[in-house]
């Protein structure tokens, strides 16, 4: 076995970095890269770019890896998720376990069926349960699993978890939290059976006891089994901290269960809970944890839930709250989070922001997943990667300091070219500075806190505070320029043209920049129009909520939050109510003389019916937006190669916006 060097005696973080046996099998620190799913196999056969995603993060220095969800049932026929219920991946499943295995990384297939739950409207005829009982998301109801058939799953879950031991997998971990099928079995809100699987607790333990008896007899000791169970689920009637004790400690105590943990939510109101975004407190989960390991003394416990920073984690293992510590997301944004931090190097780590746009990429749009800060993720070159130099030194003109612009300015300046970034604002980060300065939006200050960093190391030459024109670039005889200029916000159709123009109503990012730092509350209503629907939306109506005694948002679509991850949409809706912020759907504005007495008048934008809103002090819309690109034509006019990237080129998100700025310092 080849071992990563990345550790020496003088780490920061001791009690992250210690060893530990678990099973019997040696561990090099307390990381645990826990299971995320990656949409990275193909037509259910193991692909090399999955292998390669898992590689780069046991070079990176984590200990034990947990796969997404492997297809272990012969039922089970994902196309994006690798199968192992039969011996078609057999090689592939070799080399996989091999590429974690020889870095020193015990790498674990994850067991788990998703059951009812479904993230998305429409009928799921496959669906299976506990209980013909429908899923609180979907509404969809399952087919309720026989004995005969619970027998037959965990003969398959075993068999195949034998198949991936011979294939040279150091173990697995049952999956029992979060809402899928064996959460359903545990939890009375779902499993009303009366049969030798329900009733009472050793009936709806009865299925995970079985299989975690079938997996020992099969595979033998010394292959780990883990287990994720629900801590809290936040469902009435579901499973709660007592609940999860009983449970905790009923399925420990045949001391077939190599470590624990607990997840947090299921498919319902309560999806939020999955993955802890910044809109809470770090580690959130902390205390819970406390109270439930000791329902399972001298099980080892993983630690769970957006710990992101190295002196985070290490606290948890020094204070003995946990014995190892799960990063999904962080090792998914930086796959050398270990290597940096063990070698004191945390301020080189790219930081996981909790915006859970990887959620989004595997669950809403079915893609391989991707990372808002992290472009590279699954190349052969990811693992603390820096940018190789060029072999021409380019002058290079970079117009915008937004996360696109300084993605590719540091990059183009870290590959040797010489490279000068103008900027509007004296400070960098554009609109996801501003993003960074309202309710949640703290951690995205880390997306352009690294680039201004790199920048600089890199020796990129910053003008902030200038509004360049194409005069200013051209004087520079570039022989490239990047233009990451922004967008701005289209005023709505309603809006008089003379208004517009009196700047009687603003955008809402020019509203925000105005408003940042007020503390002084204001009687009357404030009113946001929403075209947008993104969350730096949602988080300025939270800040106008600590301003204003009222605040109304009002989209003419069906709802609000469209373009967010569904996860996310969740915390939105919930915040909104508990805060008593109100939404008018499908409804637009109508102008009248009556606005400037702080009247708006709004219509249903299909049947025309009016209502009004008295008392309005403070109105902005956030409305579709369009490139500020009006410096290309004229410098391609003068013979400048020039690339336009972020909303410059097309108005989109953070994942776009850093993957284009990357590609453009790349490519020059």
């Amino acid at each position: 076995m080849t071992k990563t060097k990345y550790m020496d005696k003088t780490t920061p973080y001791p009690s992250l970095f210690a060893p530990f046996t678990l099973a019997g099998r040696p561990l090099r620190n307390r990381i645990v890269h826990a299971s995320m799913n990656t949409h990275m196999a193909q037509d259910t056969r193991v692909t090399d770019r999955l292998i390669q995603y898992h590689a780069n993060r046991a070079r990176g220095g984590a200990a034990l890896i947990v796969t997404e969800p492997i297809s272990m049932a012969r039922h089970q026929n994902v196309s994006y998720r690798a199968r192992a219920w039969n011996d078609e991946n057999l090689d592939a499943l070799k080399r996989w376990a091999d590429a974690v295995e020889s870095e020193d990384c015990r790498l674990l297939g994850q067991i788990q069926d998703p059951g009812r739950g479904r993230h998305n409207t429409g009928l799921n005829a496959d669906a299976i349960g506990a209980s013909a009982l429908p899923d609180d998301l979907s509404w969809i109801v399952p087919h309720a699993l026989t004995v005969a058939e619970i027998h037959a799953m965990i003969e398959d879950f075993a068999c195949s978890a034998a198949r991936l031991q011979r294939c040279g997998f150091s173990g697995v971990e049952i999956s029992a939290g979060h809402g899928h099928l064996f959460h359903q079995f545990l939890s009375p809100w779902s499993n009303v059976r009366t049969d030798e699987y329900g009733g009472d607790w050793e009936g709806r333990t009865r299925f995970l006891t079985e299989l975690i008896a079938a997996l020992r007899a099969m595979c033998g000791r010394g292959f780990i089994v883990g287990l994720k169970l629900p801590g809290n689920d936040y469902v009435r009637g579901g499973i709660g901290p007592a609940e999860a004790a009983t449970i905790a400690a009923r399925l420990t105590r045949s001391g077939d269960v190599d470590y624990a943990c607990f997840a947090q939510g299921t498919h319902g109101r309560e999806l939020e809970w999955h993955l802890p975004d910044s809109n809470g407190p770090r580690a959130p989960y902390l205390s819970l944890f406390r109270e439930l390991r000791r329902a399972i003394p001298g099980v080892p416990l993983i630690a769970l839930g957006r710990i992101t920073d190295p002196a985070e984690a290490d606290k948890i293992i020094a204070s003995g709250e946990a014995e190892l510590v799960g990063l999904g997301r962080p090792i998914l944004c930086d796959a050398a989070w270990p290597l940096k931090a063990a070698q004191g190097r945390a301020r080189d780590i790219r930081y996981c922001v909790s915006c859970n746009i990887c959620w989004d990429t595997i669950n809403t749009h079915l893609r391989p997943i991707a990372c808002v800060n992290n472009p590279r993720v699954a190349r052969t070159d990811e693992v603390d990667w820096w940018p190789s130099p060029s072999a021409v030194r380019r002058r290079v003109v970079v117009v915008g300091t937004g996360v696109a612009g300084m993605e590719a300015a540091w990059i183009a300046a870290a590959r040797g070219h010489e490279v000068t970034v103008f900027g509007r604002s004296p400070s960098v980060g554009g609109k996801t500075r501003l993003h960074s300065l309202l309710p949640g939006g703290e951690a995205l200050s880390s997306i352009y806190d690294y680039q201004f960093a790199a920048a600089g190391k890199s020796g990129a030459r910053l003008e902030l505070g200038v509004s360049a024109s194409a005069a200013d670039v051209i004087a520079l005889k570039p022989d490239a320029v990047v233009l990451a200029c922004g967008s701005r916000m289209l005023p709505p159709p309603w809006l008089p043209p003379e208004v517009h123009d009196a700047g009687l109503v603003p955008d809402l990012r020019s509203a925000m920049s105005t408003l940042l730092g007020h503390t002084t509350r204001q009687s009357g209503t404030a009113i946001i129009f929403d075209m947008d629907h993104t969350e730096g939306t949602y988080a300025a109506a939270e800040l106008l909520r600590a301003l204003f005694d009222r605040v109304v948002v009002v989209t003419p679509r069906e709802c609000i939050a469209q373009k967010t991850a569904l996860v996310t949409r969740q915390g939105i809706l919930r915040r909104f109510h508990e805060k008593r912020i109100e939404t008018i759907a499908l409804a637009e504005p109508r102008w009248s003389e009556g606005f400037g007495e702080g009247k708006l008048e709004y219509a249903n934008v299909y049947n025309g019916d009016v209502g009004v809103i008295p008392g309005v002090v403070f109105f902005a819309y956030a409305t579709p937006r369009v490139p500020e690109d009006m410096l290309a034509a004229p410098l391609r006019a003068a013979g400048i190669e020039v690339r336009l990237v972020g909303d410059c080129r097309s108005p989109g998100g953070l994942l776009a916006a850093t993957s284009e700025g990357h590609a453009a310092g790349n490519s020059i």
